[in-house]
């Protein structure tokens, strides 16, 4: 599947509701090898990096990070939601004065070996 239709068969499967006291959306759960909360210490950031075998699709939780995804840097806003093709380089900073967290889906058969680090801070390959 092209990243463009994968993108689109997500974000087709994303369903929002509207209720009284608000609203909710759901996620293609169904569709996930694993869903995550991430977050990122003010000044911590994670290694620049791609996946070979599943794409990411993230929703922005809190202020205070800084995406990058391929070529382009910034910072993006609470509700923000962003898809990450198989083979992106990508990365998260925390650059706010506290906390910030990210709910991460991922999309294809993955596990956490399917890390290829480009840069990393702490070391690790």
């Amino acid at each position: 599947m092209s990243e463009k239709m994968e993108q689109q068969t997500v974000e087709k499967l994303i369903y929002e509701e509207e209720r009284p006291w608000g609203k909710f959306r759901s996620y293609p759960h169904q569709l996930a090898s694993s869903l995550k909360i991430i977050t990122v210490n003010p000044g911590g950031i994670l290694s620049l990096q791609y996946h070979n075998h599943r794409s990411e699709y993230w929703v922005i939780l809190d202020e205070g990070l800084e995406v990058t995804l391929g070529d382009e840097v910034w910072q993006p806003q609470p509700g923000e939601e962003i898809f990450i093709p198989a083979k992106t380089p990508h990365r998260l900073k925390g650059v706010g004065p506290k906390p910030a967290r990210v709910m991460e889906l991922w999309l294809g058969p993955s596990g956490e070996d399917d890390i290829v680090r480009l840069e990393d801070v702490y070391g690790r390959s």
